[in-house]
C-alpha cells in the first residue's frame, strides 16, 4: 500500500576530483527514509507508514573551497525499502510487497537516483537543485542539506517531498476511495560518510 521513494543522491560540477577534494564513502550507518500519509474521507482510519532503505552505495567528493563543485553519488536500492509501520507483521509484509512489485516494480527499476545540477553553499550547509528519477520518471526536487565535515567524517542530512502523481504513480486507495495513501510523501536523508582510504 504505498508509492514511495528515495534516492540516489548524484551532486555534479567538477570533472574529475582535484588536488583539493576529499572523497569520502558511503556507510552503513547512513539512513533514507520515505514518510507516507494518508487522506480522503476516512483517511483518520488508514495508517501514516515509514519505510525505510536497507541498502545503498556511494561515494562524496568534498571541495571545502568550492562547495559547488563538490560531487555526490549515491544509489539506494528500490528492492531493499521496507515497510516498518503500523506494527502489524502480516500487513507490513503484504504492504511492502505491493510498494515493490506494484508500486515501485523493481525489476524494471532497481535503483532510485537524484543527480544535481546546482549546489550553492547555505548557512549550516547547501542547497541542491536536482533531478530525481523514480520508476523511469525524472522530476526536477530542491533539497537544504545540514552539512558537517571532520577530519575522517562527513555527515549531511535533509529532506523533500515529492508526489506520487508527478512520476505516474497512482496513491494506493481502500473502501472505496475513502481512505487513500496521500499524494504527498517526504523523503528524508542522513548520509555518514567516511574518508577513503588513501585520500
Amino acid at each position: 500500500m504505498l508509492p514511495l521513494l528515495i534516492a540516489g543522491l548524484t551532486l555534479t560540477a567538477a570533472p574529475a576530483d582535484s588536488a583539493d577534494s576529499v572523497v569520502y564513502v558511503l556507510t552503513a550507518l547512513s539512513r533514507f527514509e520515505v514518510r507516507v500519509g494518508k487522506s480522503g474521507m476516512f483517511g483518520f482510519l488508514g495508517h501514516d507508514h515509514l519505510i525505510r532503505a536497507h541498502a545503498a552505495r556511494g561515494r562524496v567528493v568534498y571541495h571545502p573551497v568550492v562547495p559547488a563543485d563538490s560531487r555526490v553519488e549515491i544509489v539506494v536500492l528500490a528492492d531493499s525499502l521496507e515497510v516498518l509501520t503500523p506494527p502489524d507483521t502480516a500487513e507490513l509484509r503484504q504492504v511492502t510487497e505491493v510498494m515493490r512489485t506494484q508500486v515501485l516494480g523493481v525489476r524494471d527499476h532497481p535503483e532510485i537516483v537524484f543527480t544535481a545540477r546546482e549546489v550553492t553553499p547555505i548557512a549550516g550547509g547547501v542547497r541542491v537543485r536536482g533531478a530525481f528519477t523514480l520508476v523511469g520518471v525524472t522530476r526536477d526536487v530542491v533539497a537544504d542539506v545540514a552539512l558537517t565535515v571532520g577530519a575522517d567524517t562527513l555527515w549531511a542530512t535533509g529532506k523533500f517531498a515529492v508526489k506520487q502523481t508527478d512520476f505516474g504513480i497512482r496513491p494506493v486507495r481502500a473502501g472505496g476511495g475513502t481512505v487513500r495513501v496521500a499524494d504527498r510523501v517526504a523523503i528524508e536523508f542522513a548520509v555518514v560518510a567516511v574518508r577513503e582510504p588513501g585520500d
